[in-house]
């Protein structure tokens, strides 16, 4: 009775270890592909953010520019009178 179900119980078990372990292994790659692509988004986001730290630096310098030829068209502060 050697041929009996149990060793087809055996071969069914092997079946499903290498199954699981070609699941691991698939795993693996997929999540070795996103920690690349995760990589790589990071990298975008970093450029993306170097961008706008440079545009608001310019905004912020056009603005005080801006406020600064205001403030001298206007004439002086303070209550104190134009002089003509």
């Amino acid at each position: 009775m050697s041929g009996g179900p149990s060793s087809g119980a055996t071969e069914k078990e092997v079946d499903t270890a290498s199954f699981s372990e070609g699941d691991l292994v698939q795993a693996f790659k997929d999540l070795a592909r996103g920690e690349r692509t995760a990589s790589a988004l990071e990298q975008q986001l970093s450029g993306l953010e170097d961008k706008i730290d440079q545009l608001m630096a310019r905004a912020e310098e056009e603005q005080r520019g801006l406020d600064g030829k205001q403030q001298t068209e206007s004439g002086p502060q303070n209550g104190e009178p134009k002089t003509k």
